[in-house]
């Protein structure tokens, strides 16, 4: 779909909530449905949702998968591990302030540590690589622990820990990027939904490397939903109780007909959702790709006046900023 619309900077999140004096779930939400929008606090979700309704959440937490590359202003995001054990990353300038589109074929990169990455053959417009990535016998979880941090992008101009990464779903490590949705969550505020009759349904989807600049379309990544899962959600939508994503990545997991692997699902309004109702998930740039899955659960109408009153309303954009609740 096309939303046009600019994006002022001020409405870009530099710094986590906590930074800005909140507290995780002090954030803003902005609830819309057929009836129109409203706006409200995070705090207030356990408000907005109904007993018996169903929250489908990553546990996925992410890895440092920032790693400088010594003497040069260049740093490599590990994406994805590929079945073959090869990788998909990316080279940016430092600061993430863009893609380096500078990479050939053969070349070898030396990492912290004595680890190197090697650019095999390009996986997307010279953006993404395949690659070999050598981290001393490690192994790639525990090499980013001792010398990755987390991906930042120029809108994020200091450094923050790793636990300002996490999730309170987040127990499985292997995301390059946030599962951000999940991120106003408290373990106050998931007691709350579940004394209020809210279920929930955990499902594994490992995030890539996004695209802020090109908007490519998701690629290839590793999920797991449990059976279980799959059967409350299946109960769930044969009783005629809601099911609610949280977060894009949730609804490319749940939306995959298989139990684990690799999924290239993508979610547009022509092919539409089959297992979800609705979703909560942040404000997405223009172009983003992923509007097309917002236009698959909203519609087009109801997503223009989100955006239209998001901005309107001073709503924060990026993983550091406020949310957006998509009710059937």
């Amino acid at each position: 779909m096309t939303l046009e619309f600019s994006l002022p900077a001020s409405l870009e999140a530099r710094v986590p909530p906590e930074a800005r004096g909140l507290g995780r779930d002090g954030v803003r939400l902005l609830v819309s449905s057929p009836g129109g929008v409203s706006h409200h606090r995070f705090t207030d979700l356990p408000t907005l949702l109904r007993p018996g309704d169903v929250l489908v959440v990553n546990t996925s937490a992410t890895v440092p998968a920032a790693v400088p590359v010594p003497d040069s202003d260049l740093v490599v995001h590990f994406s994805t591990e590929r079945p073959d054990g090869t990788w998909l990353v990316e080279l940016r300038a430092a600061a993430a302030k863009a893609p380096f589109r500078e990479g050939v074929a053969g070349e070898r990169y030396p990492l912290a540590g004595g680890g190197s990455v090697t650019l095999r053959r390009p996986f997307s417009a010279g953006r993404l690589w395949e690659s070999e990535v050598d981290t001393r016998g490690r192994g790639a979880p525990a090499y980013l622990a001792v010398f990755g941090s987390p991906i930042r992008y120029s809108y994020v101009g200091a450094r923050w820990p790793i636990s300002c990464y996490q999730t309170v779903f987040g127990v499985t490590p292997g995301s390059a990027e946030m599962p951000s949705a999940g991120r106003p969550f408290t373990e106050r505020l998931v007691t709350r939904l579940v004394a209020r009759g809210v279920q929930f349904a955990p499902v594994l989807l490992h995030t890539g490397v996004a695209s802020p600049e090109a908007h490519e379309r998701p690629y290839p990544e590793r999920f797991a939903v449990p059976r279980t899962s799959r059967d409350l959600v299946a109960r769930a939508r044969r009783d005629g109780r809601r099911v609610i994503a949280v977060g894009t990545t949730a609804v490319r997991a749940i939306e995959t007909d298989a139990d684990e692997g690799w999924t290239d699902v993508i979610i547009t309004p022509e092919r539409g959702v089959r297992h979800v109702d609705g979703l909560l998930t942040g404000f997405h740039e223009p172009r983003a790709s992923h509007l097309d899955m917002l236009a698959a659960i909203a519609g087009h109408d109801l997503l223009h006046e989100t955006y239209r009153e998001a901005l309107a309303a001073g709503y924060l954009w990026h993983e550091f900023g406020d949310v957006n609740l998509l009710l059937p």
